[in-house]
């Protein structure tokens, strides 16, 4: 709403202020939806500590950066691949109670993790690999599920931009918070801690699942219907609606060329800025900073906002951001340009997920939830590969130079589509 309407002649600034930081908070006048920010954060929290401790460990162990992204594509491609069939589910069947019980896997899946740590230190490279295959294939029914149900969660339907954005500030959040806490952790604590934080972390959301009213879900039953064609469906669908593709095709260029940089931090913070594992906690941290300040300015726009308009401008100054933290050695300086890069990267993230929420029709809603998914977590584990493999020959600071300026290429190839569309 602008604010000359809630407040016609007043001239007090003050008030006006207060008023576009409540709207930017809409969302929260939703009791489920506080309900599900809360659970989810707390959770998310002890899992960025367990990605941490997953990075740290790998690379002391192996020194390896082939290594680093194969950590990442265990976890990220089996949630690709099974993501297209968790839309379906999402689809059939009741979300709360899909996301019900993969939180109870997914502690199951933590509580192995933490053992594994703790009995079987020999081999623990290929356990966490292992394991991370597990977590993904937990992700590719879980997420469809958790993203569709956030439009359950909101009362008025205007107000789902928002709950993205919010949604989106709360994973940055704890992006900030749990590896700093994870790096400190670490020196002092040992490796089974922050593993076995993780796995407590899952009761904060299973009690906030528990504690939320949701009406009955309404399944459409498809008894005559296969996976076939429920998926020509959805692919005809994203076809016929540009906004929607296109956001998807972006996500996909940037998921395997420019986000797989941050498979690289563990080398930054040991050999470039000859730290420990706090330095990563630090750099990892700074990264879900700026991110956070990020969807809080998307949280922040006004209904009506062009947001196709936003991702291209966003995603250039991450690339600028990218291009200055790449070229430089000094640890604050670096810092301060991760914050500036990771402002801009969270528009690939949240505005796209946005972008097709928003477009998407809600008997359409998992399925095409799943292709995005697929899209973004099948790119950034095979860019993770390709990054940890360019830059054992060239360097990693090159490699991020090459990401940063391929970003930036992207974004203006994306402008120029979006000029041509008008």
């Amino acid at each position: 709403m602008q604010l000359q309407l809630l407040f016609p002649n007043h001239p007090n600034r003050q008030r006006a202020q207060l008023s576009m930081n409540l709207t930017t908070f809409n969302s929260f006048k939703n009791k489920n939806f506080r309900l599900f920010f809360s659970g989810q954060f707390i959770s998310l929290l002890g899992t960025w500590m367990q990605k941490t401790a997953v990075s740290w460990l790998v690379y002391s162990i192996t020194q390896s950066k082939f290594m680093l992204g194969v950590s990442v594509f265990a976890t990220l491609f089996p949630t690709a691949l099974f993501s297209l069939y968790g839309g379906i589910v999402a689809d059939r069947y009741d979300r709360y109670k899909i996301l019900v019980i993969t939180q109870f896997v997914s502690l199951f899946q933590a509580i192995l993790m933490t053992l594994a740590v703790i009995f079987f230190k020999e081999n623990i490279v290929w356990w966490i690999i292992s394991l991370s295959v597990m977590l993904g294939i937990i992700n590719g029914f879980d997420v469809p599920a958790r993203q569709s149900l956030v439009r359950e969660l909101i009362i008025d339907k205007a107000d789902l931009p928002n709950a993205l954005a919010l949604n989106s500030s709360m994973v940055n959040l704890s992006k900030l918070i749990g590896p700093a806490i994870a790096g400190f952790v670490l020196e002092q604590f040992g490796d089974a801690i922050c593993f076995g934080s993780n796995a407590v972390s899952f009761i904060a959301v299973l009690i906030s699942l528990f504690l939320m009213q949701l009406p009955q879900q309404k399944i459409k039953l498809k008894a005559d219907k296969n996976l076939k064609k429920e998926f020509t469906e959805a692919f005809l669908f994203i076809k016929n609606t540009p906004t929607i593709s296109s956001a998807i095709i972006f996500t996909g260029l940037m998921g395997l060329f420019v986000l797989p940089f941050s498979a690289l931090t563990p080398v930054f913070a040991k050999d470039i800025f000859k730290g420990s594992a706090s330095t990563l906690g630090v750099v990892d941290g700074v990264i879900g900073l700026g991110a956070f300040l990020g969807a809080l300015f998307l949280a922040s726009l006004k209904n009506g906002t062009n947001l196709s308009k936003i991702l291209a401008k966003n995603s250039f100054l991450f690339g600028i951001g990218l291009l200055l933290f790449s070229q430089t050695n000094s640890y604050p300086l670096a810092l301060v340009f991760l914050i500036f890069g990771s402002f801009g990267m969270m528009s690939v993230r949240t505005i796209t997920n946005t972008i097709v929420q928003v477009n998407v029709h809600n008997e359409f809603r998992g399925r095409v939830i799943s292709i995005y998914l697929m899209v973004l977590t099948a790119m950034v584990p095979i860019g993770s590969l390709l990054v940890g493999s360019v830059s054992h020959y060239i360097g990693v600071q090159t490699t991020v130079l090459i990401q940063a300026i391929l970003a930036m290429i992207i974004s203006v190839l994306y402008i120029i589509y979006l000029r041509k569309k008008e």
